[in-house]
């Protein structure tokens, strides 16, 4: 399951436990509810058990696993609630970016004709995986984010995108349309690119509602 760590990379040895456990569940290797074992995981990686226990320290941190008492270590579970409450946040960062579209400087609005057309690009190509079209799809988001100018939000952002990844690698290879996403991007920038703020607004916000509610609604965490 796990690809191998090359020992003479820059990174920390925990770290890149730690990059390698967030790649199993992101492509959903790894699903909801998942044990994960400090000495089976050190086996797999080729690493020691206090290695594999601070990259698992960075994952509960991060909210992409959960520690309980005399249970150990799991992949997190996602919650409709929470859920919700990132896409409503991402609105409030997201829409933030929106409203500065006019006084955003030329190279943040470049970013994100960018990064909309590498999404774009990823959802037409037979190569790319699960994985590189979900980020290709966030990182659009994360260019509305820069569009405020403010490294704190972006970094906020970034934050965020780490539940929802949780979220979505859970969803059967995201039966989402992603054709109907690229669509759906495209559309806001064509607002924000002829100065329709207002109404960029309500699309993006009307946009991570469906979100919230389509992923809810494909992993069954509401009735």
């Amino acid at each position: 399951m796990f690809e191998s760590l090359t020992l003479d990379e820059p990174a920390s040895t925990v770290d890149r436990v730690a990059d390698e456990l967030r790649r199993a569940v992101f492509e959903g290797e790894l699903e909801s509810g998942t044990a994960l074992r400090e000495h089976g995981l050190a086996d797999s990686l080729g690493v020691g058990r206090s290695t594999v226990r601070e990259a698992l320290t960075i994952l509960v941190a991060e909210g992409l696993a959960t520690r309980a008492p005399n249970k150990g270590v799991a992949v997190a579970t996602p919650e409709a609630a929470s859920v919700r409450d990132v896409c409503a946040a991402r609105w409030v960062l997201e829409g933030a970016g929106v409203r500065n579209w006019l006084r955003a400087s030329a190279e943040a609005r470049r970013a994100v004709h960018e990064s909309l057309d590498a999404y774009i690009s990823a959802v037409h190509s037979e190569k790319a995986s699960y994985r590189e079209l979900n980020e290709r799809h966030l990182a659009f988001h994360l260019s509305l984010v820069a569009l405020t100018g403010s490294p704190r939000l972006v970094a906020m952002q970034e934050h965020l995108v780490l539940e929802l990844k949780l979220a979505l690698a859970q969803v059967d290879r995201i039966r989402r349309n992603a054709h109907d996403q690229a669509e759906d991007h495209a559309a806001l920038v064509r607002l924000l690119d002829a100065d329709r703020i207002h109404d960029a607004e309500r699309f993006l916000q009307k946009h991570l509602s469906d979100a919230a509610h389509d992923i809810c609604k494909a992993l069954r965490l509401e009735k």
